[in-house]
């Protein structure tokens, strides 16, 4: 991995590890790829192995297979205690700390310790951005004592400064008026490049990074940037596999509190979302997004090897199987490979001898759609 050091000096003091290699040959026969032409690399000098679907470079063609689980979503390695799925070994051993409440990686500098590497990335941004002073409870870090004592305000109850509308309390009299322009649908600072306004003068400095492309959050593991600090916190979610937002309902966890909102509805039946068109619902604003597709014809998602477009994002992913060859469902019963869950699903019936689908003539029963769609044109067709 090849980092500038002035832009992330904290990889001074840590030692990056290569990617754990994943031998994918040892799965199954029916997970190769074509040696001869292998359709996951090309070269690219130095870091001579690079995904083709997000460009990513490595030097060893197993990290590259190693990376490509990001975008198939296989996950091989299952903790023993949770039954929570790892796309890496080295994914799985992380997660371990969680049942074991071991905190292995220590802060050089103050000795704090933290159970994820990522998160001992993060905090080493304290000491190398010049903010020394840190929060004992959230471990922000501050430029001056001053800015830190103020700060600690949040979390005491010295909160003397009381909205008169809906009672929430402010450590400062500033902050709590510019809270006022809630209320009053005051909209006094305006953005230079698109006119649009807003209530406080923070939300408009967040806004200006559109503009500018401005993105100074940077992920310490992967060195993606984010415009808002609250949308690097909500990715480091995909490194350290956290899903704080869990269904009263079901126990399904979620990444992030509008999927857990929007899963709700699998119990409520609701459907708010209705299309314009044909009336159908949805319980996602995604999900009548996505269908809106089906009347405009729209194929956004475009194959990068053959050209093919798709309307969802999905079956683009599930089709990019067709030219790595990867099939990552297994059968547990005769370890055969699929390049589709929904095949190795109806494939399944095989050995369970479920036959869920019944003729409406004579009652006979299949164990595919299909099957039973001929049997109805060969015996019960009508002229």
């Amino acid at each position: 991995m090849s980092v500038c050091v002035s832009l992330f000096p904290v990889y001074q003091m840590l030692v990056i590890k290569e990617e754990v290699p994943y031998d994918w040959d040892a799965q199954s026969q029916n997970s190769k790829p074509d040696r001869n032409v292998d359709p996951l690399c090309f070269s690219t000098g130095k870091l001579e192995h690079s995904c083709y679907l997000c460009g990513k470079g490595f030097r060893e063609k197993s990290s590259l297979k190693t990376h490509m689980m990001l975008h198939t979503g296989e996950k091989p390695f299952a903790c023993d205690v949770c039954c929570k799925k790892f796309p890496t070994k080295a994914n799985l051993k992380t997660h371990m700390n969680v049942h074991s409440g071991e905190k292995p990686f220590s802060c050089d500098i103050c000795g704090a310790i933290f159970k994820v590497k990522e998160s001992l990335i993060n905090h080493m941004w304290i000491h190398t951005t010049g903010k020394p002073f840190v929060c004992s409870v959230c471990s922000k870090g501050f430029s001056r004592q001053g800015i830190l004592n103020r700060h600690m305000r949040i979390h005491t109850v010295d909160k003397q400064f009381i909205c008169g509308v809906c009672s929430k309390g402010f450590s400062r009299q500033g902050n709590l008026k510019s809270h006022m322009n809630v209320h009053t649908s005051e909209k006094s600072f305006i953005c230079s490049v698109c006119s649009k306004g807003f209530s406080e003068h923070r939300s408009l400095k967040t806004h200006m990074r559109v503009h500018t492309g401005e993105k100074p959050f940077i992920c310490g593991v992967c060195n993606k940037g984010f415009s808002q600090q609250g949308n690097l916190k909500i990715h480091m979610r995909v490194h350290t596999s956290e899903k704080p937002f869990t269904c009263s309902v079901c126990s399904q966890e979620f990444s992030l509190k509008v999927s857990l909102k929007a899963h709700m509805c699998v119990h409520t039946k609701e459907k708010p979302f209705i299309c314009s068109i044909c009336s159908k619902i949805f319980s996602w604003k995604q999900s009548l997004k996505n269908h809106m597709r089906v009347h405009t014809g729209e194929k956004p998602f475009i194959c990068s090897v053959c050209s093919k477009g798709f309307s969802q994002k999905e079956t683009l992913k599930s089709h990019m199987r067709v030219h790595t060859g990867e099939k990552p469902f297994f059968c547990d019963v005769c370890s055969k490979g699929f390049s589709l869950k929904a095949i190795l699903k109806t494939h399944m019936r095989i050995h369970t001898g479920e036959k869920p689908f019944t003729c409406s003539v004579c009652s006979k029963e299949f164990s595919q759609k299909e099957t039973l769609k001929s049997h109805m044109r060969f015996f019960h067709s009508f002229s």
